[in-house]
């Protein structure tokens, strides 16, 4: 934990039922449950370590306008443009015209934003961006964000903070005791990774805010835990999931077969530094666009993919050292000081960096309206679990953990005014494993495990075809049909629960990949190479 010492366990939340329910502790879960905290009991469940999602591992910063000569209509264009025109007009409108106040709101929380020389905070400018609006905490802006909100949080006596609940299902209405009644969410069936066993967590409402899907590709800048479950479980409960064909890989991974998963920041290219051939020095970005390493990121990402699969590379380099070695050093100490040690060896100030792309922000998920509100009465969603419509077919850069603080407030203050509208949750039966025994076959979900990221990888990635596409939902079908049978027959487990929801999640990402016939934003399909005259969102609909 980051932030203070109140950490509860399961036990703790499992003997009654709260007000809210937030799975998720990041920015998005987080600042919900300040905003409900001031009246309301509310449990933050977090899959492992609270700090452990992906809030604490963004490097770049956050999008606000701020700057003398940036406009609100700045941002939002650039938004949509980034976006490919697939984004919502007024949910962009919304998320930029809340910025300002949402990072006044962590200033005041305790975050230490850089300082510009003359007055306010200083300012970067990151791909896509028309004018320098990106506060940060040098290249460390998301570990000190979620510092001040668990701090925040572990002092307020109305939040319980629960560490190491891994949610499974949500609860329904067909959960209740007597399952009469509108379909509605009563929270959530967790396991507990300590003590073991499955609880439910109840409340009035429930609030999603578990984060993305990019472990469902072998290469990936997201934590472990980043597998889709809140898109999986809203899912199987009855909500619309949208444009999941929409993965954004962050073109700048470190490229290192020890160290993996380190990414290196979009900051970086905004502050001057240049993709180039190793060996050659070329700098190609040039060729690729006229913003060179300023284009948004999915431009930038095909560019580097071209080039590896053009030249057979492993990676390209990244190079910042032509600047003063001083101020790479204060621009960016952490990434500075971790390539620096022994077991990666590279000194930025005077060599480069090998680079790949890799999967990074899944700008689909639940569908949501302006309140965070979902399909189902009683669910509210909040983040990157979402499609809320901010991002459309490519994110830009830095308005992710935006997104998180202005929607997560959004969903708070919804559930505050409705309070009286929301019933109390009815008596909900116990978690059955009556029919299940222990598994005797653990390799089986280690097998799958990494042959669903293998194949979305080769076969789901940057650049598509039809071909490929339908080779990869023909084994989604064979691993779901293995999955299920291996649910049903043994008590669940933390791999198993992200397992199932893999299998979920990377069928939805084929299906909506399969029905999108032109290549927008981060859909690369050489099969349908143009671009269709009139933007609309894939849609997919649960038949349950």
């Amino acid at each position: 934990m980051l932030g203070g010492e109140k950490i509860l366990r399961g036990d703790v939340a499992v003997n009654r039922p709260y007000d809210v329910v937030i799975i998720g502790s990041g920015a998005a879960g987080l600042c919900a449950a300040l905003a409900l905290a001031p009246n309301l009991k509310v449990a933050v469940l977090a899959k492992g370590d609270l700090s452990s999602g992906s809030t604490a591992w963004a490097q770049g910063g956050i999008a606000a306008v701020l700057e003398p000569g940036d406009t609100f209509e700045s941002h939002i264009e650039d938004t949509i443009i980034a976006g490919a025109g697939l984004n919502h007009r007024d949910a962009v409108e919304f998320v930029v015209e809340q910025a300002p106040a949402a990072i006044e709101r962590l200033a005041e929380l305790g975050v230490p934003f850089n300082k510009a020389e003359e007055a306010g905070w200083h300012l970067t400018r990151e791909g896509g961006h028309s004018h320098r609006r990106i506060v940060h905490v040098a290249d460390a802006t998301g570990r000190a964000v979620q510092q001040a909100l668990e701090t925040a949080a572990a002092a307020h006596p109305n939040i319980d903070l629960v560490p190491d609940m891994v949610a499974i299902d949500l609860v329904t209405q067909r959960h209740a005791v007597s399952p009469d009644g509108e379909q509605r969410v009563w929270g959530v069936y967790a396991l507990d990774r300590v003590k073991g066993g499955v609880s439910h967590i109840t409340g009035r409402a429930t609030i999603l805010a578990s984060g993305g899907a990019s472990r469902a590709w072998v290469y990936s800048t997201n934590p472990r835990g980043s597998t889709g479950d809140g898109i999986a479980m809203a899912w199987r409960a009855g909500c619309r999931v949208a444009n999941m064909e929409f993965n954004q890989f962050h073109p700048t991974c470190l490229y290192n077969h020890e160290v993996k998963n380190f990414l290196i920041t979009e900051a970086m290219r905004g502050e001057g530094g240049r993709l180039r051939i190793p060996g050659s020095g070329h700098r190609f970005m040039p060729d690729f666009d006229p913003r060179a390493e300023l284009a948004p990121r999915d431009i930038v990402a095909r560019a580097i993919d071209h080039e590896l699969k053009r030249l057979g590379l492993d990676f390209v380099h990244l190079d910042i050292s032509h600047l003063d070695p001083d101020f790479i050093v204060e621009h960016f100490p952490t990434i500075a000081a971790r390539l620096a040690e022994p077991d990666i060896g590279i000194d930025i100030t005077r060599e480069p960096i090998p680079v790949v792309p890799a999967a990074h922000y899944t700008c689909g998920g639940v569908m949501v309206d302006l309140e965070g509100r979902t399909d189902l009465p009683g669910l509210y969603a909040a983040g990157e679990v979402t499609m809320s419509g901010l991002h459309g077919a490519n994110r830009l850069a830095s308005n992710s953990v935006l997104e998180c603080l202005v929607f997560g407030v959004a969903a708070a203050e919804d559930i505050n005014r409705r309070w009286s509208e929301l019933p109390s949750p009815p008596p909900i039966r116990d978690w059955d494993e009556s029919r299940v025994t222990d598994s005797d076959e653990e390799v089986v979900v280690h097998h799958n495990w990494r042959e669903i990221r293998r194949f979305m990888w080769d076969y789901v990635g940057i650049v598509r075809t039809t071909k490929r596409l339908e080779r990869a939902l023909n084994r989604i079908n064979l691993l779901r049909q293995e999955t299920e049978d291996y649910y049903g027959n043994f008590r669940v487990t933390p791999d198993l629960v992200e397992l199932r929801n893999l299998v979920v999640v990377a069928d939805l990402i084929v299906r909506s990949a399969l029905a999108r016939k032109e290549s927008r934003g981060l859909h690369y399909t050489s099969d349908y190479p143009d671009l269709l005259a009139e933007a609309v969102d894939t849609i997919l609909v649960p038949s349950t």
